[in-house]
């Protein structure tokens, strides 16, 4: 009986290990089967998100952005400006590990992206990161985010990121730089709101848009600053590889 119970559970052990075998198989097939091979490089990171459109963003849906009243006199203007910081959850380049990087982007949309031309942005990356992270980061970008851009510059600064279910943060530089503040929006249960089966620029996989209209986002550094309160925001794990990502466009 015992020899008959043994030999049973050594079986259970080795179906289940078969069972993930497989599908560790499937994940690699899924990932690999564009380009044959396992991918150079790839980046699973979340997004502390806002912008100054209202909920939820419309350029997700249009080739022109929110329009915000101008002046006296003056038409609408049409813009989006933003703020997106970033934590890599895992990702390699090159061989560099970029697990735990921090990055936050700022910059305006333009009031036109028919054509796939963005006005400016301004991508800063946190003390802590290497040279062959930052250099990892410059290189995947223009994959996540396919436009161009009339302006693209970069800087360093120190970057806060703070996640949780009923409110996130995220500050550049203790918010003398940069800030975005999150609260949850409340549905019909306690659980987050979110949008699935819409794409995020580039990225062929994410887990969804979970709604958290900003508090406050804010850039307060250069000759552009803005601040804008009760607007777009939203945190968001996008998934992103060499064989699944599209060409890189000019950043």
């Amino acid at each position: 009986m015992k020899r008959t119970l043994g030999f049973i559970l050594l079986m259970l052990v080795v179906a289940v290990a078969a069972v993930a075998v497989a599908a560790k198989d499937k994940a690699v097939t899924k990932d690999t089967k564009m380009g044959g091979t396992a991918p150079e490089w790839s980046m699973n990171a979340t997004a502390i998100e806002a912008c100054s459109c209202s909920m939820f963003c419309q350029c997700y849906f249009n080739t022109q952005p929110a329009g915000h009243a101008g002046h006296e006199g003056h038409e609408a203007q049409h813009f989006c400006r933003f703020n997106m910081a970033y934590k890599v959850n895992q990702g390699v380049y090159k061989g560099a590990k970029l697990d735990g990087a921090k990055f936050w982007i700022y910059g305006d949309l333009g009031g036109d992206f028919s054509k796939g031309q963005m006005d400016w942005a301004v991508t800063t990356f946190d003390k802590s990161t290497t040279k062959e992270q930052r250099d990892a980061i410059v290189a995947i970008l223009p994959h996540l985010f396919p436009v161009k851009w009339s302006s693209f510059t970069t800087a360093e600064g120190d970057v806060e990121w703070v996640p949780g279910k009923d409110a996130a943060y995220a500050t550049l530089d203790g918010g003398k730089t940069a800030e975005v503040r999150l609260t949850r929006f409340q549905g019909m249960t306690n659980d987050a709101v979110v949008i699935d089966n819409l794409k995020y620029w580039g990225a062929p996989r994410n887990d969804g848009f979970v709604l958290m209209p900003n508090s406050i986002e804010a850039v307060r550094t250069g000759d552009k600053p803005f601040e804008f309160k009760g607007g777009n925001g939203f945190m968001i794990t996008v998934d992103i590889n060499s064989n699944n990502a599209p060409p890189a466009a000019g950043m």
